[in-house]
């Protein structure tokens, strides 16, 4: 399948799942041709891409270890040989570990910032190669950052680094016309989130922000509408998508 390379053609890393879909989803309701990659569930990623077809869009799957940056350029390969190039990458890809600092297991800490940092860093440095001029980049970070709750010191960590690779790459990229910012959702009802509460913690994360909910996958989604689309003079930004939460 090919087609003309004036069609705009969005790479959503993490596209499977969560909020990845829900992206994935919006920017082929937008009118892009999407491909919804996958780290180890294909299945999942073909009823995505179902999923969008059968609306009316157009959506490949490709697959590949987001930290491995010869099974990601070989992603990006088959993206551009089936829509003929790229124009949006969004990065939803990322694993949470929650724990005190003090006796945090270190390899769990080495295996998160391996996916949320190295997995960013990939992506970001064949985005720079890769994505054609007018194109956006968007990475996922997290309002935990500013609501500094307990127990989520390393995924916090990960994700400041993720905020802070998109602040040098949406200046390295100076003259292309590409945008680079990142989205930090805010509580979200996903199975991300979700695992391991219990009822009175997701109904007290719920009554924080002043709109009284936990965000939706479609919330996000609406933010990375906006960033890869009419959002040309929004760059080097993280934008709080959290309903007031902070």
């Amino acid at each position: 399948m090919s087609t003309s390379t004036t069609e705009r053609v969005a790479l959503v890393v993490g596209g499977s799942g969560g909020i990845g879909r829900a992206v994935a989803e919006r920017l082929a309701a937008d009118g892009l041709a999407v491909a919804v990659h996958y780290a180890g569930n294909p299945a999942r990623a073909d009823e995505v891409a179902s999923a969008i077809t059968e609306a009316g869009g157009r959506a490949i799957t490709v697959g590949g270890d987001v930290a491995d940056e010869n099974a990601m350029a070989a992603a990006f390969d088959i993206v551009e040989a089936a829509f003929g190039g790229v124009d949006v990458v969004v990065n939803t890809a990322g694993i949470m570990i929650l724990g005190p600092i003090a006796t945090f297991d270190l390899d769990d800490l080495d295996r998160m910032h391996r996916t949320n940092i190295r997995g960013t860093f990939v992506i970001a440095q064949l985005a720079a190669r890769r994505v054609r001029e007018g194109g956006a980049v968007v990475n996922f970070s997290t309002s935990v950052s500013r609501l500094q709750f307990p127990t989520y010191g390393p995924y916090v960590a990960s994700k400041a680094a993720v905020e802070g690779i998109t602040l040098v790459l949406a200046r390295e990229l100076r003259g292309r016309n590409i945008t680079v910012n990142t989205v930090a959702p805010g509580p979200t009802a996903t199975p991300l989130f979700l695992d391991g509460k219990d009822e009175a913690t997701v109904d007290q994360l719920a009554k924080a922000p002043p709109l009284e909910r936990l965000g939706r996958p479609e919330d996000a989604a609406e933010t990375v509408s906006f960033l890869a689309g009419p959002a040309r003079w929004v760059n080097g930004q993280t934008l709080f998508s959290n309903g007031g939460i902070a």
